[in-house]
């Protein structure tokens, strides 16, 4: 009695622990630390104009990062990205920016704003080829008035290692690499080329005049000259346009003769390009003698930096 009693019990210890399962292990997700693993060239752009903004956007279609993985055949690894993509992208490109020597955020109104757009930002990992990883910004630049100055272009980064699977500090390394090498080929110079005036206004041909004295057209100081005979004449002006760009005006009073400034010009809409459109009317006027008036081209007086004359006045019969 005592033996079966014995072995009931055993029996049923060896039953109580066959059916109690060890609780499934919790998988950690891995860390993937984003970091700007190369620094710009310092100073390259410190003598710019012009300050910029920088927006940037996830426009991702796949927002994981790891999109490939053959090292296993059911899932795709877990991992957590530290910062997330899109402040990493933006808080990164603003320090790479300023060490190059941008001015970011200098004036609302004459900054260029640049909007940066992620369009891949991966990492993944195949047999026979390793850990690769791609970044693709797509970059376009707006000037003050938000229009279009550099049109949309991507800009690529790629990098791979030859690692295993189950190393994902390697896989930590490639993506870094990647976005450094993306920001290596953005077109900086081209950038820095419109946050800077031109020499003379050829060099921006296309470029409006605003108001805002942001074209070399604006820092091109004419001298202004006219005389009449008799002396002591009414001088006044107005612009007379054959393009929809440049408005005409009505007549303003400048002064009597002789009349000199050096003044550079303020007419909304004009550029190097439809200067020829354009015309300056200048009439002098005197009591006892009858009006007269002149037309000069503006294209001319940009290239010669010059607007002169001298009326010789009738008198009224």
């Amino acid at each position: 009695m005592f033996k079966l009693i014995a072995t009931t019990v055993a029996c049923a210890a060896i039953f109580i622990s066959c059916g109690v399962s060890k609780p499934a292990p919790v998988v950690q997700p891995k860390v993937i630390n984003l970091a700007l693993v190369r620094n710009a060239q310092s100073g390259k752009y410190i003598n710019l104009d012009y300050g910029i903004r920088l927006n940037v956007d996830d426009a991702r279609a796949d927002q994981r990062l790891i999109t490939k993985y053959d090292a296993s055949a059911t899932s795709l690894p877990a991992v957590t990205v530290n910062p997330a993509v899109r402040s990493f992208v933006s808080e990164s490109t603003r320090r790479y920016m300023r060490t190059m020597g941008f001015n970011l955020d200098a004036d609302v109104a004459t900054d260029y704003m640049m909007n940066l757009s992620i369009k891949d930002f991966n990492l993944g990992y195949l047999s026979g080829i390793g850990w690769s990883a791609t970044v693709m910004l797509e970059v376009c630049v707006y000037d003050s008035n938000r229009q279009i100055v550099y049109p949309k272009v991507v800009a690529a980064g790629r990098a791979n290692m030859q690692a295993s699977a189950y190393s994902f500090e390697s896989g930590n390394q490639v993506i870094n690499a990647a976005f450094a090498n993306a920001l290596e080929d953005i077109d900086w110079d081209r950038i820095a080329y419109f946050l800077k005036k031109a020499s003379t206004p050829k060099l921006e041909a296309n470029k409006q005049v605003q108001g805002e004295g942001n074209t070399a057209l604006e820092s091109t100081v004419i001298r202004w000259f006219f005389d009449s005979t008799p002396r002591g004449a009414d001088v006044y002006m107005r612009v007379i346009s054959s393009t929809s760009e440049v408005k005409n005006t009505n007549s303003n009073y400048v002064g009597t003769t002789p009349y000199e400034a050096t003044e550079a010009f303020d007419i909304k809409g004009l550029t190097y390009n439809n200067s020829g459109n354009v015309q300056i009317e200048v009439m002098v006027e005197k009591a006892g003698y009858a009006p007269s008036m002149k037309r000069f081209n503006l294209r001319q007086a940009i290239d010669q930096k010059e607007i002169s004359s001298k009326f010789n006045l009738v008198k009224n019969e």
